[in-house]
């Protein structure tokens, strides 16, 4: 029997919700597997109405009860001790949706996604409040960010949050403060070029990584510059910004290992 997946999305009550394409009925005793790609832990699901005669057919599948971890996940179908991936045409990508889902505040964050080889995955990731970034550029002597705030439990609405961006050097322990601004869920920062340069002048004339947070009034924590809320993964490699001089200093925005966003200066 084939089965396809035309349609994955895990919803925002995190829901993993299928249209599946069949080319034949349920087997009873049908199970939606999903693996744990590094440990091979499982948790499987009966499906229901086995043996319903039909082309297609919709699933529903709350993940939280799972007891699912941080990690990938490989869907499979199980039946009569068989096991085999579920193939998928649907790309599962939606940056709106995942702005919508990222509104919440959340302590796992599911995602399905179709691997390279055309199989349904789940991707979950720990999810503590950061700020998204979305556009970083350098503009009259200044380095300036825009993105989302993940995760907070702030509405996306027009209320104003007092905020500051705040740039540290671990080698040294010297801090630099920038302007922010937050209306809703949505922030700018920035911060005078010049100013970073003088803020460590004993450290080979300012040269480092810097590395930025934001902090927000009604937010407990400070908030981790970082861009995860795609599927861009390894953006140290695949993503570069524009640099900068200043007084003869290389200035340059990069991501971490983690895409965490930091800024290098010299070098």
């Amino acid at each position: 029997m084939g089965v396809v997946v035309t349609d994955a999305e895990v919803t925002l009550a995190d829901v993993l919700s299928l249209r599946l394409a069949m080319d034949g009925p349920l087997e009873e005793g049908t199970e939606l597997v999903l693996r744990h790609r590094t440990t091979g832990v499982e948790r499987a699901v009966r499906l229901g109405t086995p043996g319903a005669r039909a082309r297609e057919a919709s699933l529903a599948v709350s993940l939280e009860p799972l007891g699912l971890t941080a990690g990938r996940w490989d869907a499979y179908l199980r039946r009569g001790g068989k096991r085999t991936r579920l193939r998928s045409i649907d790309p599962g990508f939606s940056l709106d949706h995942l702005d919508a889902y990222a509104l919440c505040r959340r302590t796992l964050a599911y995602r399905s996604y179709r691997t390279r080889n055309g199989y349904l995955a789940l991707k979950i990731s720990e999810a503590e409040p950061v700020a998204e970034v979305r556009s970083v550029w350098f503009r009259e002597g200044r380095f300036e960010v825009m993105g989302l705030l993940a995760y907070t439990g702030l509405e996306d609405d027009d209320s104003r949050h007092e905020a500051v961006l705040t740039l540290s050097r671990r080698q040294t322990g010297a801090r630099l403060k920038g302007n922010a601004t937050v209306q809703g869920v949505r922030f700018h920062a920035a911060v005078s070029l010049v100013d970073v340069l003088a803020a460590d002048p004993e450290g080979a004339a300012g040269s480092g990584t810097w590395e930025p947070v934001l902090e927000v009034e009604d937010v407990p924590t400070a908030l981790r510059l970082g861009s995860r809320l795609d599927d861009v993964d390894g953006k140290r490699r695949r993503l570069h910004y524009p640099s900068a001089r200043v007084d003869g200093v290389l200035i340059k925005p990069c991501y971490t290992a983690d895409d965490e966003l930091r800024i290098e200066v010299g070098g």
